[in-house]
């Protein structure tokens, strides 16, 4: 990096400064402070702060502490051109940059990520609430050098240890706590970044595509293909029969062996009645798009999931695959490899320490863009909730059913999209649940 680098500060984009009798008003969407007594000289250089880089005095440090949200701190070179930028994402961010002791070894933290953002190369840590944003083409060749781990040198690897993207050797090697060691980088990542309080983004039901892509319609269309009418259960009949309650979530568990006779089509069809169909479409009021109800919950009550059936045994229904139909309540059948088809199987019953194949096979999908188009930052988390409700929900009828359910933990998106002919970002599997008739 360049040696001759010298820190600065300004306030960032959007701050007003405003005074009012004795007070000045510093505002912004993320905060606002009210500053009383503020001496004359330091009054003009709150209005500098407002697009100017100003280098920072101790007088001025002690204020822009307070004020410290709303603060950008700038490494510029010789010509007063900004290297890089450190962006506080958070309300509570603060940012003390000291120098690192002489002979130190520092190396770049392995939650730390590069990647485009509005235009610039960023630096960035679910670990930290500041961001380094780079000015200056020099930024690979500082984070190669850092990859194996070096001596700390200069301002520039105080600053970006101060943002909390360095590891540092205290003399016997590099170490992570017992608890960070078993946080994986993607889970951490996705962990803070879809939920509040460690980053500034725009977050929650923001509708960012309102005006700009229609969303998507509430009801999937039907693949094409043969039609399996399925009978509708007598719900009364099935009250009157049903345990209480409180029996079926005692009794219900994980059960991963099954019956000599299988499943039959009316429990399959009584299963998908009870668990998905959809009892209502409507418009709610303050939505800008069709609703529906189900008898599992949705986030924003616009059930981006998806069922497609692999039918392993079942009287009354063909060995094959399947896509639910939830407001008509039929089944269309999809054209697929027999291979294929006992390719999935054979990986959920591995998965599951299966002596056979379930007779009936759920792969869950999502339609993601049905909550992406209102939802920012936390659309994905939403559907992964909403597949936690419509898994207790299969369970609970299920074992109301006195059938033989199991959920698993994961599965092959990818294959699962090829072999049902999905686009995997525009639908894929989010989750897999296994059925079948219970042992005696």
């Amino acid at each position: 990096m360049t040696p001759d680098l010298s820190p600065r500060i300004a306030f960032r984009e959007g701050v007003e400064v405003l005074p009012e009798d004795s007070f000045m008003h510093v505002r912004h969407a993320m905060a606002a402070f009210r500053l009383r007594g503020v001496p004359p000289r330091l009054q003009a250089t709150l209005h500098r702060l407002v697009g100017e880089r100003v280098t920072c005095d101790p007088e001025l440090e002690w204020l822009c502490a307070q004020l410290s949200p709303l603060v950008t701190s700038f490494l510029v070179d010789a010509e007063d051109r900004p290297v890089l930028s450190i962006e506080r994402l958070t309300r509570t961010a603060r940012f003390a940059p000291a120098p690192l002791p002489a002979g130190t070894r520092v190396r770049l933290s392995r939650f730390a990520m590069s990647r485009l953002h509005q235009g610039d190369l960023v630096l960035e840590s679910p670990l930290s609430m500041l961001r380094v944003r780079w000015h200056s083409d020099e930024a690979w060749r500082f984070m190669v050098g850092l990859s194996a781990g070096r001596a700390a040198s200069g301002v520039t690897d105080a600053f970006i240890h101060a943002a909390g993207l360095l590891e540092v050797d205290i003399g016997s090697g590099f170490h992570e706590s017992d608890v960070l060691r078993q946080w994986e980088f993607h889970d951490l990542l996705f962990h803070s970044r879809s939920r509040l309080g460690r980053h500034g983004e725009p977050f929650g039901a923001t509708y960012p595509f309102k005006g700009e892509i229609p969303p998507r319609p509430a009801m999937k269309q039907p693949p094409a293909g043969p039609v399996v009418e399925l009978p509708e259960p007598d719900l009364d009949a099935v009250s009157e029969h049903d345990p209480a309650f409180t029996a079926v979530l005692e009794q219900r568990r994980s059960i991963r062996e099954y019956g000599q006779r299988p499943l039959r089509v009316d429990q399959v069809a009584e299963f998908l009645y009870r668990v998905a169909r959809v009892r209502s479409l409507s418009k709610v009021e303050g939505l800008p798009y069709q609703a529906s109800s189900r008898p599992y919950p949705s986030g924003g009550a616009a059930y981006d999931l998806e069922l497609y059936l692999l039918v392993e045994r079942c009287d009354g229904l063909a060995r094959g695959i399947y896509h639910y139909d939830p407001l008509d309540h039929r089944l269309t059948g999809i054209e697929a490899r027999p291979a294929d088809l006992a390719r999935i199987l054979g990986n959920a019953r591995s998965a599951a320490g299966l002596a056979r194949s379930p007779d009936v096979m759920f792969v869950i999908t999502s339609r993601f863009q049905r909550l992406a188009w209102k939802y920012r930052g936390l659309a994905y988390a939403a559907t992964l909730k909403n597949v936690g409700v419509l898994y207790q929900t299969m369970y609970l009828v299920a074992t109301a059913m006195g059938l033989a359910p199991c959920a698993l933990g994961s599965g092959d998106s990818d294959l699962s999209a090829r072999v049902l002919g999905l686009d995997y970002l525009e639908e894929s599997a989010v989750g897999e649940f296994m059925l079948g008739s219970r042992p005696s």
